[in-house]
């Protein structure tokens, strides 16, 4: 069994507090709205605590992929640490990955600033590593989300406060 590690870190032009509320609270409505354009619908089965699947239907705008499903695996407000596995069972993905684990911690980074370090772990199915441009291309999914919600509670600082 060979997992592969993709590990990023972003500076993110928002505080811990506002970043975690919209991108990571559990707040489907207020994610959805921050990600107008690349975020169509967000479901989730569940009480929205651990266990519980979330259903991002992605805007075509973004390109290939169109639905992505996670399960919660824990998220600490307090630590600011989400972690959740993609749900491969059943979807493209199955051909490729055994399982895709995520987790995302949030660190304040001076007034108005935090960092995202994220590291997303991964087996697949053929129990090989991803060439470099597609562990790249994995971070950069992740990121995209991250980035999104910056550029929209920087435009619109006092919506979510």
């Amino acid at each position: 069994m060979v997992v592969g590690k993709v590990t990023l870190e972003y500076p993110v032009a928002v505080s811990v507090e506002l970043l975690w509320k919209v991108a990571f609270s559990g707040d489907v409505s207020i994610l959805t709205k921050a990600c107008v354009g690349m975020i169509d619908a967000v479901e989730v089965d569940g009480d929205g605590g651990p266990g519980s699947v979330t259903t991002i239907k992605l805007n075509p705008a973004v390109g290939d992929a169109k639905v992505f499903k996670t399960r919660l695996l824990s998220r600490d407000a307090a630590a600011r640490v989400v972690k959740s596995e993609m749900v491969v069972e059943g979807s493209e993905l199955s051909v490729q990955f055994k399982s895709q684990v995520s987790e995302v911690k949030v660190v304040p980074a001076g007034e108005g600033a935090s960092v995202v370090h994220m590291t997303v772990e991964y087996e697949r199915v053929d129990g090989a590593l991803l060439p470099p441009e597609e562990e790249a291309r994995i971070g950069q999914g992740y990121l995209g989300l991250i980035k999104k919600v910056e550029e929209y509670l920087v435009a619109h600082p006092t919506e979510f406060a």
